[in-house]
């Protein structure tokens, strides 16, 4: 296979470029840059940096990849950019490289779906097959979990952690850790129940399902006792469910940010 280049781009010698690359009109391409076989750059592309973009991957008009991160803690280190296999990459995205405080990279998964104008900041990890709506954004070294969903005009506080299955609701502000499989809304967002429709439509057991539906109510269904009471209730009732202990390892995980709750009437 050849590369294709149109004439009106500019490609700087150094940049790797695997089979079957299109660099269409009007793209910059810079000397650390690495794209992937069958990347395809539509126009008005720029990517810049420390940047690898995986197989398959289309970048569409004005979007922007791996240039410096937007934080004045950063000192021009040479952090990265790695982008996966097969995404697809919408008119006017962002996406940052990382910074030494968060480990030097950015990371996005395959096959997510990155609509116009989302924002990845740096240091972020973006799992696989994610959506992210018209201009949702990540803030820095957020965890984005695979087959999340972010709703358009969504904004995720820098550290937060959203986990694998969770749909985000569009114009939310999430300050706060989302547990995977969890369903948020609100200006200033809540847990407002289970993503029970991504859960149908990912083909999960029904059995699984239900251990879930009542390790939540368990878990967030009232006030009454305390969280970690709770939480050893769940271990004891469901714990064996595996839906319900992939959300057990995320609740028990370390985080710089508290847990998404409901808001229960009278809190």
């Amino acid at each position: 296979m050849t590369v294709s280049i149109h004439p009106s781009a500019i490609v700087d010698p150094a940049a790797r470029l695997g089979d079957g690359v299109v660099v269409g009109p009007f793209c910059t391409v810079g000397a650390d840059v690495t794209l992937g076989d069958r990347v395809r750059l539509v126009s008005h592309v720029a990517v810049a940096g420390r940047t690898s973009v995986g197989e398959g991957t289309v970048v569409y008009p004005f979007a922007s990849i791996g240039q410096p991160p937007q934080d004045l803690k950063y000192r021009g280190e040479p952090s990265e950019l790695i982008v996966g296999r097969f995404n697809q990459i919408r008119e006017s995205v962002t996406m940052n490289t990382g910074t030494e405080g968060g480990g030097m990279v950015t990371r996005v998964g395959d096959h997510g779906l990155f609509m116009v104008g989302a924002h990845v900041a740096h240091d972020c990890i973006v799992g696989d097959h994610v959506i992210m709506a018209n201009n949702a954004t990540l803030g820095g070294h957020v965890v984005l979990g695979d087959y999340a969903i972010l709703g358009g005009l969504s904004a995720v506080h820098q550290f937060v952690r959203i986990g694998p299955h969770a749909m985000i609701g569009g114009m939310s502000g999430v300050e706060n850790d989302v547990i995977p499989y969890g369903l948020v809304m609100g200006e200033r967002a809540r847990l407002a129940g289970l993503n029970l429709v991504g859960l149908e439509r990912r083909g999960f057991a029904k059995e699984e399902v239900r251990a879930l539906r009542g390790a939540y109510r368990t878990l967030f269904g009232s006030n009454a006792d305390t969280f970690a009471g709770r939480l050893d209730e769940v271990v004891r009732e469901y714990g064996d469910a595996a839906l319900v202990a992939q959300m057990l390892e995320f609740i028990r995980a370390k985080s710089s940010r508290p847990l998404l709750q409901p808001r229960h009437e009278g809190a």
